[in-house]
């Protein structure tokens, strides 16, 4: 006799098991590229020192540019406060991504117009130029770090709506102190490669001089390698060509006032919020190492004898991956 054909009830069970088995393999596939690839996640956090509970979750893409607006801001000699009001008006206008459209012509992470005089369009999605501008412009506001932040930021962007920044002061209070070097060890990212990588020593290098300039992070062809006092020029180490050592001296902690533990924190914070865009595995700095994938991403003592146990402040080493 021949079989006979399953029950219309039995056929609706089996559609609907193949069904919900196609979908959980599709869930699977997004979640295994979104951790390979590090997009649609936070990938980074900062924290508020002192052991303070307050927090803000990033993309890896969001620290790049938070990093670079801080470290223009410093460049410039403009205070933590001048940087805490450009991340606050960064995070209203874009969400930190550096975004080719906007109301009317508006681009880049200020949502600049070129039709207002910001600059050309290139010029505006060139985010160091953006940063740079912008703080050309508060710089004009009069007493602009005694004023409320949102009227601070309003008075550059002129908004239509010029209460919306203050929202986000908490979290670009934030950001600020770890990317100015304020608070230390507080940032970190899992630093997973992102799809498109620039690599190497040489990457790690043109990166510093875009965001903080050629004139105090260009190299100058100086070895550091295991020379006890360093150089004050970044330079690759002669063991394995792939360690950046970023000496922190007077000269280059001399923006803003700032002091030799705030310079070299700026600088590790930096490199942590560029590990997964430059494939950076490792960072130390004055006893303390942060290194790429691991369970938290914390960063850590480093051990008794290892690469980043050096005590002293006096240099920032930054380890790409092979």
């Amino acid at each position: 006799m021949p079989e006979q054909s399953p029950s219309p009830k039995r056929r609706g069970r089996l559609l609907r098991f193949g069904a919900a088995v196609v979908v959980l393999c599709a869930v699977a596939g997004y979640l295994v590229v979104q951790y390979v690839t590090g997009a649609g996640a936070p990938g980074c956090k900062v924290v508020a020192g002192s052991g303070g509970r307050a927090a803000y979750e990033f993309t890896p893409e969001q620290a790049v540019n938070a990093a670079t607006i801080a470290a223009v801001g410093t460049g410039r000699g403009m205070p933590e406060r001048a940087v805490t009001i450009a991340l606050a008006t960064a995070i209203q206008e874009s969400g930190l991504r550096n975004i080719d459209h906007g109301d009317r012509d508006s681009l880049g992470l200020f949502q600049q117009r070129p039709s207002q005089g910001w600059g050309t369009p290139k010029e505006i999605m060139d985010p160091t130029y953006a940063a740079d501008i912008f703080y050309e412009h508060l710089a004009k506001v009069r007493d602009y770090t005694r004023l409320p932040l949102t009227v601070a930021a309003q008075r550059v962007q002129r908004s239509g709506f010029p209460t919306a920044y203050a929202k986000h002061e908490p979290d670009a209070t934030l950001l600020a102190a770890a990317l100015t070097g304020e608070s230390a060890a507080t940032l970190t990212c899992a630093g997973r490669p992102t799809a498109t990588q620039a690599t190497g020593p040489d990457a790690v290098r043109s990166a510093l001089a875009r965001d903080f300039g050629r004139d105090v992070l260009e190299p100058a062809a100086a070895e550091v390698g295991g020379a006890a006092t360093p150089t004050p020029t970044p330079s690759v180490g002669k063991g394995d060509g792939r360690t950046v050592t970023l000496p922190v001296t007077a000269d280059t902690a001399s923006d803003g006032g700032r002091s030799l533990r705030q310079r070299g924190w700026q600088l590790a914070h930096w490199a942590v919020a560029n590990a997964s865009a430059l494939r950076i595995e490792r960072v130390s700095y004055a006893g303390w190492e942060w290194t790429a994938g691991n369970t938290d991403s914390r960063w850590r003592r480093a051990a008794a004898g290892g690469a980043g146990a050096e005590k002293d402040a006096g240099a920032v080493r930054i380890v790409t991956a092979r």
